[in-house]
């Protein structure tokens, strides 16, 4: 995972935190339909599989997953709208 202080700047922040899947997708989902071409979501998750969730998500979407971060079992995601 990349370190947090290299985080990119993000146009949206949402905050999963204490949910699990689905619903930090659904979220995220639901934000990046608010944001334009090339704006960046970040979204803060504690659920335990969120970074494989985000990887998949991505790839199956298109958006792009610009960076990951874990920490005392709060991971961060970064995602760009296509």
């Amino acid at each position: 995972m990349d370190d947090v202080t290299n985080a990119p700047d993000c146009d949206l922040e949402i905050d999963t935190s204490g949910l699990k899947c689905p619903l930090p997708i659904l979220r995220a989902k639901k934000a990046l339909s608010k944001l334009q071409s090339g704006q960046v979501l970040k979204v803060i998750t504690t659920d335990a599989h969120a970074v494989r969730d985000f990887q998949a998500f991505a790839k199956q979407t298109g958006n792009a997953l610009r960076q990951q971060t874990e920490s005392a079992g709060v991971a961060v995601h970064f995602l760009v709208r296509r």
